[in-house]
């Protein structure tokens, strides 16, 4: 890697080669958090299973280093899958909805959730939640690699929801404030 770039730029060219699946089998919160890792010489380049062995190849080529084989005590490399809901036997606990890093379940309280297979990264983060065992893991088409687009995609996804969830938190700030300064003034007239 040119070491004249900022830790910063390295970072992004590492997360540019990652799958973008947020799935933390790495051992890391997220792909950004596994490329600084990687940068900051915490981690190896073998720790993504979704990247795979193409994965660490690209890793290896942009850092100049050799490749290795996947660190088998993070995962397998194994085919590309999605999360499929039972319908008939989900609750509409909503418990699955928040853990998924891409907004690719769709669903509300007391009512049947369904996988928007499109945008499923195949992380599994939903699986752990579920209180029925409703969610399960299931092969997609073996011509359908996880490509650079959907990797892209995934990214944006998971960059609108970081968005999106930042928003609510600011606006919760931002209410609580208020209705705060509203409950002194009440009090400053007693």
């Amino acid at each position: 890697m040119n070491q004249s770039l900022s830790i910063e730029d390295q970072v992004n060219q590492i997360n540019a080669l990652l799958p973008q699946t947020q799935c933390t089998k790495c051992g890391f919160s997220g792909c950004k958090p596994y490329a600084q890792a990687i940068v900051d010489g915490k981690a190896g380049i073998n720790q993504c299973p979704p990247g795979g062995s193409s994965g660490i190849k690209k890793l290896a080529n942009l850092l100049q280093v050799q490749s290795q084989p996947l660190d088998p005590s993070f995962g397998v490399e194994q085919a590309r899958t999605v999360a499929f809901i039972i319908e008939e036997d989900c609750i509409g606990c909503t418990k699955c909805l928040p853990p998924c890093p891409v907004d690719a379940i769709l669903g509300a309280n007391k009512h049947m959730h369904t996988v928007i297979t499109a945008e499923c990264t195949g992380c599994e983060l939903c699986i752990a939640p579920c209180p029925v065992d409703c969610i399960m893991m299931i092969p997609i088409e073996s011509s359908s690699h996880w490509s650079q687009a959907d990797a892209d995609k995934a990214k944006q996804r998971f960059l609108n929801k970081e968005k999106r969830l930042q928003k609510q938190a600011e606006e919760r700030i931002a209410r609580l404030a208020k209705q705060k300064q509203m409950l002194a003034k009440l009090r400053s007239k007693k």
